[in-house]
């Protein structure tokens, strides 16, 4: 059996490699958006339309800002699915350590 002690240090050691995937997923989703501010002036038509009193389309900017954001997201998706797939397994493996009772020795 192991002390409780070292089921504690076990779990405090997986709460924090938990954090710190969901330190990256969070650092990925700042640059994604970081990148997005940097592209919206791009996104504005020309003011073509104006001289002719036609405001311009609201739903043209929305799908240009939609396009570049799934163009963006798809650079990283890889790399989101594989944090997000290791963020599940260590939310499962710290569930299962929780429920475990105290005098039981982890596999």
């Amino acid at each position: 059996m192991k002390p409780l002690s070292d089921c504690r240090s076990l779990l405090s050691r997986m709460e924090e490699a938990r954090r710190q995937t969901q330190h990256q997923l969070d650092l990925i989703d700042r640059q994604i958006i970081r990148r997005m501010t940097a592209v919206i002036p791009h996104l504005h038509p020309r003011r073509r339309s104006y001289r002719r009193g036609q405001p311009p389309e609201a739903g043209a900017f929305l799908a240009r800002y939609r396009a570049n954001l799934a163009a963006i997201t798809a650079e990283r998706q890889q790399e989101i699915d594989a944090l997000s797939r290791k963020l599940a397994r260590q939310d499962r493996a710290i569930e299962a350590l929780r429920e475990r009772p105290a005098g039981r020795r982890p596999s």
